[in-house]
This record gives structure tokens, C-alpha cells and sequence, in this order.
């Protein structure tokens, strides 16, 4: 998720909301390596040593670990993004947005166990719908109705699959929404 909500924030808003310039697909490939090859890597090798049981860490123990080294490599992305004076500011607020959901989310998880893929697309909800309401003058239907659909494709998906209960798809979905689009919405309305 950290992927299409950068995405979105390079490659659809206007120009002048997120700077980057030349450097986006740089930029986007970054964040791509960062928040989803290596990540996913990890859990490959976490599962190859079994370290987890499994890669759908369907336990809410199994979940702590891969989630704090997880939390960990965001983080090191935001910070090595904020050090960069060239970096557009609100892009560097989102990374470390996202990396407070993933906290929270391993928080969480040491008690009980919430949907970390609902978490992703509320928050790139949130994202979204908080940047449609500050835009003015910029249509941003479509990348809403295409994040609603997506949100309504991936909780129904978690329900079938029984990966999660209704309760645990809400609460991360709840989670995601309230932490993007309040703290964007509150900072730049």
C-alpha cells in the first residue's frame, strides 16, 4: 500500500502539490524496493528459517516479529527521506504516517490480531478522500471511487478467505482511515 499511496501522490496529483520532478520514478522505485521487495524478502527469509510458521502469520504471535523488523525498515525509509533537503515535505509526512499504522499495527498485534491489509487501503483511502477535500479546482474522483472499490475488494477478500473476523477487518480498516486522513487532514486543511 505505501507504493500506491506514493504512486498516487507522484504520479496523479498536480504538480504543484508534491515535488520531485526528474527525480519521481527514482523516488517511486525507492519506496517500491523499500516498503514492498524487501519487506516481502524478509518474510521469505524469516519463513525459510522458520522463524514463522507460515507466510499468512496467521497467529497474532506470529505476526510481533515480521511487523517490528517491517516498522523498522519504514522507519529507516522515512528518516533517510527526511534527511534529504530536495524531498517535498507532505511525502515525507505520508512515510512516516504510514510507519506510525505499522507501529500501531504491531502494537496491536502483541493482543490481538487486525487486518493489516484492511489498514493499508484505509489509509490509502484516507489519503485520498483527505486530498479531494483540500483540493480545490482538482478532480479527484475517479482515485476515489477506484480506492473505495479496492477497499470493498480486499475486506470482502479477507471475509471469504477467513483470514480475519468482520471485527478484526474494521478495526484495521478503522485504524488506517482515522490515522491517514486525520492527521493529513488536520495538517494541511
Amino acid at each position: 500500500m505505501p507504493s500506491l499511496i506514493v504512486g498516487f501522490l507522484l504520479f496523479v496529483l498536480p504538480e504543484s502539490e508534491i515535488a520531485g520532478g526528474p527525480n519521481k520514478p527514482l523516488i517511486f522505485l525507492v519506496v517500491v524496493a523499500n516498503t514492498f521487495v524487501i519487506p516481502l524478502a524478509i518474510l521469505f527469509v524469516m519463513r525459510y528459517n522458520k522463524v514463522i510458521p507460515s507466510l499468512k502469520m496467521e497467529d497474532r504471535k506470529d505476526r510481533v516479529f515480521p511487523f517490528s523488523m517491517i516498522s523498522l525498515l519504514y522507519m529507516v525509509t522515512a528518516y533517510a527521506f527526511y534527511v534529504k533537503d530536495w524531498m517535498d515535505y507532505k511525502l515525507i509526512f505520508i512515510l512516516f504516517i504510514i510507519t506510525i499504522c505499522l507501529i500501531l499495527l504491531t502494537s496491536i498485534s502483541f493482543f490481538w490480531k487486525i487486518s493489516a491489509h484492511m489498514l493499508g487501503v484505509g489509509g490509502l483511502l484516507g489519503i485520498i478522500l483527505a486530498y479531494s477535500l483540500i483540493l480545490s479546482g482538482f478532480n479527484l474522483l475517479y482515485p476515489v471511487l477506484g480506492a473505495i472499490i479496492l477497499t470493498g475488494a480486499v475486506g470482502t477478500a479477507r471475509l471469504y478467505l477467513n483470514a480475519h473476523t468482520p471485527a478484526q477487518v474494521w478495526a484495521g480498516f478503522l485504524l488506517g482511515f482515522l490515522v491517514c486522513f486525520g492527521s493529513f487532514y488536520m495538517v494541511w486543511a
